[in-house]
């Protein structure tokens, strides 16, 4: 399929001008929303898409110049509406010139980096290198544009190669002058970071070590490692470079920001999450925050190596998927919730029809037979959204053995509850929470924004009928991520109180001179009642899981 790119540039109702990449330019006052197509849209996201004509928009958006600049001073003439990007000095992005490779049209993903070449270090940005990138952008476009009849009809890796050998001969020049510390080799990787990758981010993400990037201004990236926030020497050139990279992220998925809706959430291609919040909600410029997930599934023995839980709890969530429990995963952000629920669905049976509901896919359920379903946010024009709660009744027509639902944050929680109490056993999902007895609560809480008028013993009973095993996850002092509790709900009591069983339990017993949190694992000698009935049916079941030390 052929990209479809809206040529022609629109107008706010105030008549100020929006920067190409589809970002609105900041302005005062009220704003309101610009109907009609706002930024190029695929109509199917496998569709290739047009590197050279996104590498074109790139340079427009980078068209105020790599070279930081200072605000207009309140004497200075605020540069006209029309004006061209190259004679703005308010560091906002203009409109710039029309692209000069309009007619190329080759299919390509613009983030097929070769991570594995990448230098482990680098050193930080000084002006020196700052002037030589951007005598490499204007050197790098200019012959491009000589030479766009020979780039037509060239595919992602060909395309890649000649703009690598331009680059090659424009480090060679004598006049090209190598800043300390970097390498022409170094340069070269960097130089098509910034034009064809995520720029500064993509060594992170490169990084096995890193979980998290986190961009807070051009000069400020952090990173988390080992559950630990690092800051980084990494930086961008500007706020320019960071709105072309988030358009480069958005773009192949038919997203859209600008600010009537200042914010997105998307994935890269690896499926790590990304999302992204821009003026005027974030007051310093644009934000960046990318999750990454391991580039190899988790197993149960590597939690285990990782001290996440013991064999005795792996164990007992083993049997509790093999017998068809719905199975609640709670926790805080960054808790290992989603982890945990990819290594649960190992212990489904191959035989089992899996669908799977999520806002922006992160699940990779390691089985064959696996329907995923993804939530779609509103258009431009503020229609076209399909939520989560409209994909969960849409799975009850699909035949599922299984229904995992990445996260419930709203009225999905009714029907997910429904779906498990009308014959759908061996679901599971997740929810931000504290504790099992929150998780229950907010449970609660969320069925009630779906609208529907039920007394709240009507909700609770329907809850513990439909939940059988909260599985509550944290995140260490020391970043280590465990599973804190296994608790069983085995119905509501007196005044509609919600009865639980804890099963498993971590009890941090110190913490040693390297700061790690030192404790154990134990079972607290309860047998679940769901075990009982197992065991009623004839199931085997090793009692020993549940032996007390």
């Amino acid at each position: 399929m052929s990209l479809k790119v809206e040529d022609g540039r629109q107008k706010t109702e105030d008549g100020r001008p929006k920067t190409e990449d589809g970002l609105r330019s900041p302005v005062s006052g009220p704003q309101s929303p610009v109907p009609g197509p706002q930024t190029p849209v695929l109509a199917d996201p496998e569709a290739s898409k047009n590197l050279a004509e996104l590498f074109d928009q790139t340079n427009r958006l980078l068209a105020t110049g790599f070279v930081s600049r200072s605000r207009t001073s309140p004497e200075e003439k605020e540069p006209a509406p029309g004006q061209s990007a190259e004679s703005r000095d308010d560091g906002r992005p203009g409109i710039g010139t029309p692209g000069t490779m309009p007619n190329l049209s080759i299919p390509a993903g613009t983030r097929d980096v070769d991570r594995e070449a990448l230098p482990e270090t680098a050193p930080p940005a000084d002006d020196g290198l700052l002037e030589l990138k951007q005598r490499a952008h204007d050197e790098l476009l200019k012959r491009v544009n000589k030479q766009k009849l020979s780039f037509e009809g060239l595919g992602d890796g060909e395309f890649r190669d000649r703009v690598t050998e331009i680059l090659r001969i424009i480090l060679a020049e004598p006049s090209t002058v190598i800043p300390p510390g970097w390498t022409r080799q170094s340069l070269l990787s960097e130089l098509l970071n910034d034009f064809l990758g995520l720029g500064p981010l993509e060594k992170y993400l490169a990084d096995d070590t890193v979980t998290e990037v986190m961009v807070n201004r051009p000069d400020q990236i952090y990173v988390e490692r080992k559950g630990r926030l690092e800051l980084t020497s990494g930086r961008f050139l500007n706020e320019n470079q960071i709105r072309a990279v988030i358009q480069r992220i958005i773009q192949p998925l038919g997203r859209h920001v600008d600010e009537a809706v200042p914010y997105v959430d998307a994935r890269l291609p690896d499926g790590s999450r990304v999302h992204v919040i821009i003026p005027p909600l974030a007051l310093n410029g644009p934000k960046v925050t990318i999750r990454k997930f391991f580039k190899n599934r988790l197993t149960t023995d590597d939690l285990l190596r990782l001290g996440s839980l013991s064999r005795q709890m792996a164990g007992f969530l083993e049997m509790m998927v093999k017998a068809r429990a719905n199975i609640l995963v709670s926790g805080g952000s960054g808790s290992g919730k989603t982890t945990l629920l990819n290594v649960l669905s190992n212990f489904i049976p191959d035989n089992q029809r899996i669908i799977t509901v999520e806002d922006a896919a992160e699940l990779h359920l390691n089985k064959h037979h696996v329907i995923t379903l993804e939530a779609r946010a509103a258009s431009v024009e503020g229609t076209g959204a399909v939520s989560i709660r409209e994909l969960v009744r849409n799975t009850l027509r699909m035949r599922p053995d299984r229904i995992v639902v990445g996260e419930c944050r709203g009225g999905e929680a009714l029907d997910m509850l429904q779906a498990m109490n009308t014959g759908h056993d061996g679901s599971m999902t997740t929810i931000h929470a504290n504790s099992p007895r929150d998780a229950l609560a907010r449970l609660e809480t969320l069925v009630l924004m779906a609208g529907v008028d039920l007394p709240s013993r009507a909700i609770r009973e329907q809850i513990a009928s439909a939940i059988n095993i909260v599985v509550q996850t944290g995140r260490m002092p020391d970043g280590s991520r465990k599973i804190n509790r296994i608790t069983e709900v085995s119905g509501i009591g007196e005044n509609a109180v919600f009865m639980t069983q804890e099963i498993f339990l971590f009890k941090q017993q110190g913490i040693d001179a390297a700061g790690r949190i030192i404790g154990r694992y134990q079972p607290t000698g309860t047998i679940p009642r769901i075990v009982e009935q197992l065991r009623a049916r004839g199931v085997k079941v090793a009692m020993e899981v549940f032996a007390a030390a």
